[in-house]
């Protein structure tokens, strides 16, 4: 066992010891030493009942046979980040959680790792570690929130970024403001939606990391959340027996199929920078051609908020993960013989069915029949950015509007709230990538905001979108404006073009204006000087690579 470097022999006497003093018997110290990385804390409603989680997972892996170590990791709350300087930290937290578990996993000899996270970018960090220290691991999630209940229909956290910008603009009062904000959010779990939080935790499941029904069993339903924390508990204690590694999971079928139901589903944009991410770290190259490849064959068969009016617990009803993949599959485009931490995807689908049709459509009368996230490129976005093209309405798809310019987040929602912005004008917010942010801010509050006072604008910027991001909001452009990429070269009136159906993004100037004012660029002085953000500033990739730091 890799953990005998720190328990077996003469020489290991002293660490022994150390072991006593915590209470770990003779007889565990001859058991596979198993990290449980509890992402526990008092921030995060997805994490505020992780304590449970863990603790039957513990339970599982000694009637298994192992011995559980807990140890954390930090997690950050996308939602009381947004809109504040605090939002540049949740994807940079990403590398930390990542190195953060090597440095633990490593550092003490573990055998095998079950990942107990829950939110944004908890869970690729998580798979992240879990690709780059190729020790046997599995994912054990906290489940998703259930939606909130607000004059008889569903509400969420989205509906509230949302109803900010309809105070704003008049629509609702103070009092029906407060009313839907002590309903939209009723207890634990990840964000209601098919949110970054709930995408990521469904890829676990696609890309075989985790059991049946991680990404869409919601968090209230203790009984079958414990069982599975006890089942994933004993079976990483088998999988370390047969040295199954997170590498013989993570290969590049996996990845399609992930890609695949990513479309299929309309999951968050923000998808394609996490999965290209955990890619880089298990050896495989996720170019962003290869999620147009996807789209353009997956038909997109489930319509979930922030796109649709259904909820995670809808789609858990419905079959889940299972029953999409079962779908998807009739096309050609999933794996079967993928492996998984139990067995094969084609084990778990054999049982798998459609239980509500009006949630999981059939391939033969989708939504739509391209997925729902869309590659762009064009002269304003060489490199590509990223759309969620299934959260966005009909007569939006097609665009064309007068660029106003502006060169951070709090500049752009100054103006929206400020009735600057008018029907028919591109937003665009610039410097916000992972360079120039630093940390690639999400930007749900000029996006809700537009949306709740109903504006019909497009927003374009070099940072990304919260998954709960409806309309026309086109992120990750690449070059960012902070490496001299054309976003940075726009100027107020700036004609901007817009087809997605067609995959196009272009301002219209010619080569020639673009090349003048790229000589007159001058590079922006550091937002950040200080501290990690400046070290990651120095370190991060663009967000058409994954925004991984080389």
């Amino acid at each position: 066992m890799r953990s005998d470097i720190a328990k077996k022999g003469s020489t290991r006497a002293a660490h022994r010891s150390l072991f006593y003093a915590m209470g770990y018997t003779p007889e565990e110290l001859n058991k596979p030493m198993i990290g449980i990385v509890n992402a526990f804390n008092e921030i995060i409603p997805g994490h505020i009942h992780l304590r449970k989680v863990a603790e039957a997972v513990k339970l599982g892996v000694a009637a298994g046979g192992g011995m559980a170590v807990e140890f954390p990791a930090i997690g950050i709350c996308d939602g009381i980040a947004m809109g504040h300087d605090g939002m540049k930290y949740p994807l940079p937290s990403r590398e930390l959680i990542a190195d953060s578990i090597e440095a633990m996993a490593i550092g003490h000899g573990f055998d095998g790792l079950v990942l107990v996270p829950n939110c944004d970018k908890i869970v690729p960090g998580m798979l992240m570690a879990a690709a780059r220290l190729n020790i046997p691991a599995i994912v054990m999630s906290g489940g998703p929130m259930m939606a909130g209940r607000y004059e008889g229909r569903d509400i969420s956290v989205s509906t509230m970024f949302e109803a900010a910008g309809k105070f704003e603009a008049g629509k609702i009062s103070a009092q029906e403001l407060d009313e839907m904000e002590k309903s939209a959010c009723p207890g634990c779990g990840s964000c209601s939606g098919m949110f970054t939080a709930n995408t990521m935790n469904c890829m676990t499941e696609v890309l075989g990391m985790a059991l049946p029904g991680n990404g869409t069993i919601p968090a209230v339903q203790y009984g079958v959340r414990t069982m599975m924390a006890k089942r994933a508990g004993s079976l990483i204690v088998d999988l370390v027996n047969q040295d199954l590694k997170p590498r013989d999971i993570l290969t590049r079928q996996a990845f399609e199929n992930a890609i695949a139901v990513d479309m299929g589903i309309g999951g968050s944009s923000n998808t394609v920078l996490h999965l290209t991410a955990i890619a880089h770290e298990a050896g495989v190259e996720l170019p962003l051609t290869l999620f147009e490849e996807m789209s353009a064959k997956t038909p997109y068969i489930t319509k979930l908020s922030p796109g649709g009016t259904y909820h995670i617990q809808d789609l858990n009803e419905a079959g889940g993960m299972a029953a999409v993949m079962k779908e998807l599959a009739k096309r050609g485009i999933i794996h079967c013989d993928a492996k998984t931490v139990e067995g094969t995807v084609a084990d778990r689908l054999e049982t798998a069915a459609i239980k509500r049709a009006e949630v999981i459509r059939t391939v033969d009368n989708p939504y739509r029949n391209k997925g729902g996230i869309a590659i762009l490129y064009g002269n304003l976005a060489p490199d590509g950015a990223v759309v969620k093209e299934s959260a966005v309405a009909e007569d939006m798809l097609v665009f064309e509007g007068t660029a106003r310019v502006f060169n951070s987040e709090d500049e752009a929602i100054e103006a929206i709230v400020g009735r600057q912005i008018k029907d028919g004008n591109v937003v665009v917010i610039r410097y916000e990538g992972p360079k120039g942010g630093p940390g690639m801010k999400e930007m749900l509050n000029p996006t809700a905001v537009i949306t709740g006072m109903g504006l019909r604008v497009a927003l374009l910027t070099d940072g990304r979108f919260s998954g709960a991001t409806q309309g026309a909001c086109i992120g990750h452009i690449s070059p960012e404006a902070a490496e001299g990429g054309p976003i940075g070269l726009l100027q107020d009136g700036d004609l901007i073009s817009i087809d997605i159906p067609a995959r196009k993004l272009n301002v219209n100037i010619s080569d020639e204006e673009m090349s003048r004012r790229k000589a007159a660029w001058v590079a922006p002085q550091p937002k950040v000087t200080t501290g990690y953000l400046a070290r990651y500033a120095k370190l991060v990739t663009s967000g058409s690579k994954g925004a991984v730091l080389k």
